[in-house]
């Protein structure tokens, strides 16, 4: 009888454990996203500002040597990131074959000018700087006409300020929830062997003797779900990596580690907090007080 006493008290023991591991590696999983996320909010922005291009319309009577010399120092300029020359012949091409037929058979010429596309590093794509870029290459007297899309950078540059800032207050609030959560469990842990903690005490246990056992294994359980909750963000990772090659999510590789070392410490500190907190209620509350 006492054999199957003592087998369903470990089944129950082996339980709780494992729920608080599952608790603790979900929870930081979780905030270990929003981590990658916020690492990763600029990279992800600055991706789609250098997708923003500027069209630099020239004139027909442009020279070569000027054109040269053009794309030249718009290749050397530090605001940009690529520049390509599109002739009249190739925009006409890419015309027709957008339409499904060549307009140039019923107009009898190419209306289509020789072009420069420029992409911008996403540091200069915004209004003030594209605009006084703007200006300098309107100096060059063979510059026809520069086209931008003026009202899609606008609303670039304010929905990237809303959407940092939101993902900023979302992590605070998802962290401090996290916290509440694996210290709910732990608590629960600690609850379910509140009168062994008080017969230890009842037979003269010092309370930091009383204590010791109960932190080391919950670290040792927050370290566990740390650990699981590291290996679910790797996966993560390597997905995205895999998924969109362009934004190089695995680059950063002294950030990612600094991330994952700060995931593994707040499993262990929130553990040990909440275990030391836990245990200092029971041992401080008087025998009676333990049944409610």
């Amino acid at each position: 009888m006492a054999s199957s006493f003592e087998k369903y008290q470990r089944r129950r023991l082996i339980t709780s454990y494992f729920s608080v591991v599952i608790s603790i590696a979900l929870v930081l999983f979780l905030v270990g996203l929003l981590g990658i996320l916020v690492l990763n909010t600029k990279k992800v922005a600055d991706h789609f500002k250098e997708q923003i291009a500027l069209t630099i319309y020239l004139d027909d009577t442009a020279k070569e040597v000027e054109i040269d010399q053009l794309q030249k120092s718009l290749a050397l300029a530090e605001y940009t990131k690529t520049v390509s020359f599109v002739s009249k012949e190739d925009a006409a091409k890419m015309y027709s074959d957008e339409i499904g037929e060549d307009f140039m058979e019923f107009l009898g010429y190419n209306p289509l000018q020789n072009s420069i596309d420029i992409y911008f590093n996403a540091d200069y794509v915004s209004e003030v700087k594209i605009a006084e870029i703007t200006r300098d290459i309107n100096e060059n007297a063979f510059v026809d006409e520069i086209v931008y899309d003026k009202p899609l950078i606008a609303l670039l540059n304010d929905n990237i300020k809303k959407l940092s800032f939101w993902i900023i207050v979302i992590s605070v609030v998802f962290t401090f929830i996290a916290v509440l959560l694996i210290n709910s469990s732990i608590r629960l842990s600690v609850y379910a062997k509140r009168f062994t903690i008080k017969t230890m005490q009842m037979v003269g246990a010092t309370k930091s003797f009383i204590r010791r056992p109960f932190i080391w294994k919950s670290i040792k359980l927050g370290l566990i779900g740390s650990i699981l909750s590291l290996a679910g963000m790797a996966i993560v990772l390597y997905y995205l990596n895999e998924s969109f090659p362009e934004l190089n999510f695995i680059g950063d590789q002294l950030i990612l580690l600094a991330l994952f070392a700060a995931i593994l410490l707040l499993g262990i500190l929130i553990t040990w907090l909440s275990t030391f907190f836990a245990t200092q209620r029971f041992l401080n509350l008087n025998t009676d007080e333990l049944y409610y």
